[in-house]
């Protein structure tokens, strides 16, 4: 059985990890929207069916679910060069590029028009990539509303900041639903694209960089990934936390309370950064292979989550994280979930009509994922115990909580 880069079978279109382009979709056709790739999906007999069309329902007024917190949201968007580094994929295009959504609480009625999801030739890549038999205009994907506003004033006050990583191959712009739902809750959060990683990412100059690596995760290595990223991320931290910092708003960030989470190989790289940068004071990873090991000293004691589907359960790198991590830990299994139930993956699969195999549905599934990070983070950055991390709770009987 064929394996994606997070270690786990293709199963279903929500099961596993993005893996390589397949080149010509054969007799078993996968489609793929998800940081998941599937077996064939149900209807699919050969590759000269038809490609897939958006069902006559949709159109591009979806939106995200609304975020819980008492806070309206604000975005800017950064774009970072790191000098100092070349690009580590791909060297000709020189210094590393790095592109950062940031949200923030915002004050009541200020700000622009709400924040685009992605932009065209982004949902253009995404689909090309990994879901080339589908027709639907990108639009469908682009057209996504959402919560937060351009530019809005920050709300008074000094915030915890939360960095978030997307899954291998996905653009930031996945992970859209948790961030906004977390500033709403009162954090300063940096979506971080890392780019030549993801299907593409836009620049300020209108350029999209497509996916350098997509087709060469095995050669490379999660571990090597892991490792960029993490650099990815400590280079953003000392952007947005130096004496001359490149965000205008950073004066809301309180720099002692950071953390980060991500998905798939980002939750990967939340170990990783914690690994080699102090600051990063506790983390989450949200259902990806530990490709690049903890120390097998721990992380200092600082706090880790794995949250993650019942496959995890099977992953012998979740039982040697587990076992290595030497700080306060959780280790919750949701059940009825897949890969991509961590992530907005399936409403957009849903958008061009490809069917969302996980039994929890997407909105329940996101609920979820907003509560117990949030409640990970309040306990951890901002101090406050949270109940819910330490057993059953019979309003989620999703997930089960495995304990020290």
């Amino acid at each position: 059985m064929n394996r994606s880069p997070n270690g786990s079978p293709n199963r279903s279109l929500s099961t596993s990890l993005t893996r390589p382009r397949l080149p010509a979709l054969a007799a078993s056709v996968v489609l793929v929207l998800g940081p998941v790739l599937a077996l064939p999906v149900v209807g699919a007999a050969s590759a000269s069916a038809a490609p897939m069309s958006a069902p006559a329902s949709i159109t591009t007024s979806a939106q995200l679910p609304r975020p819980t917190g008492p806070h309206p949201v604000g975005r800017s968007t950064l774009h970072l060069v790191d000098r100092d580094r070349p690009d580590p994929w791909v060297p000709s295009a020189g210094p590393r590029q790095l592109m950062v959504s940031m949200y923030y609480p915002a004050r009541p009625g200020t700000g622009g028009p709400t924040a685009p999801y992605m932009t065209t030739e982004e949902a253009r890549h995404l689909i090309e990539l990994r879901a080339p038999d589908v027709t639907v205009p990108p639009e469908v994907i682009s057209g996504v509303r959402t919560w937060a506003h351009t530019d809005a004033r920050p709300a008074r006050g000094r915030f915890p900041l939360v960095v978030l990583s997307p899954g291998f191959t996905f653009p930031r712009a996945t992970l859209t639903g948790l961030a906004e739902d977390l500033a709403s809750r009162g954090y300063a959060v940096a979506l971080v694209d890392h780019p030549y990683e993801n299907a593409g990412t836009t620049l300020p100059d209108g350029q999209t960089l497509p996916c350098a690596i997509c087709d060469e995760f095995s050669t490379i290595g999660g571990d090597a990934v892991a490792g960029s990223r993490a650099r990815d991320v400590s280079f953003v931290l000392d952007r947005l936390t130096g004496r001359h910092p490149a965000w205008r708003h950073a004066r809301v960030i309180d720099a002692r309370r950071i953390g980060m989470a991500g998905h798939s190989i980002g939750g990967n790289s939340a170990a990783a950064t914690m690994a080699g940068d102090a600051r990063v004071r506790a983390g989450v990873n949200m259902d990806g292979t530990f490709f690049s090991k903890v120390p097998e000293g721990g992380l200092d004691g600082r706090p880790f989550l794995m949250f993650g589907a019942e496959a995890r359960q099977g992953d012998e790198s979740w039982h040697r994280t587990w076992a290595d991590l030497d700080g306060w830990k959780r280790w919750m299994t949701v059940a009825g979930t897949d890969h991509g139930s961590f992530t907005d993956v399936p409403l957009l699969a849903d958008l061009v009509g490809i069917p969302d195999t996980a039994q929890v549905p997407y909105e329940r599934s996101l609920a979820l994922t907003r509560a117990y990070v949030a409640a990970f983070f309040d306990q951890h950055l901002k101090g406050q115990p949270q109940p819910l991390l330490d057993g059953q709770s019979p309003d989620n009987p999703e997930v089960s909580v495995r304990l020290p």
